[in-house]
């Protein structure tokens, strides 16, 4: 199956891999690695997670505090957020029904 990922998601990890590394060096790229596990784990069984927002779902990393956002088709899935589990929600459902649009 195909894997999107919105560029606002790709943006959000991306900031949380140079905070990381400036926290320490080399655990930004534990978070990148664990990020890549969490979409094989999406790609190979799109339904496991709960849903998150109307039809999207959450599917958590397991040693950071974030989750990714997604929707999936028959044919394609598509990453709308890469988010902080601290953060506020309501901002990413504002970008889903935006895409929606």
């Amino acid at each position: 199956m195909k894997v999107r990922i919105l560029s606002c998601a790709e943006a959000e990890l991306a900031a949380a891999v140079d905070y990381y590394n400036e926290q320490y060096p080399g655990l930004g790229y534990d978070l990148a690695a664990e990020a890549r596990e969490c979409l094989r784990r999406i790609a190979a069984y799109p339904d496991a997670w709960p849903h998150f927002i109307e039809t999207t779902r959450r599917c958590l990393l397991n040693r950071f505090p974030y989750a990714m956002i997604y929707r999936h088709t028959d044919k394609e899935i598509v990453v709308y957020a890469f988010m902080h589990l601290r953060q506020n929600p309501l901002k990413w459902q504002k970008l889903v029904k935006t895409e929606d649009d």
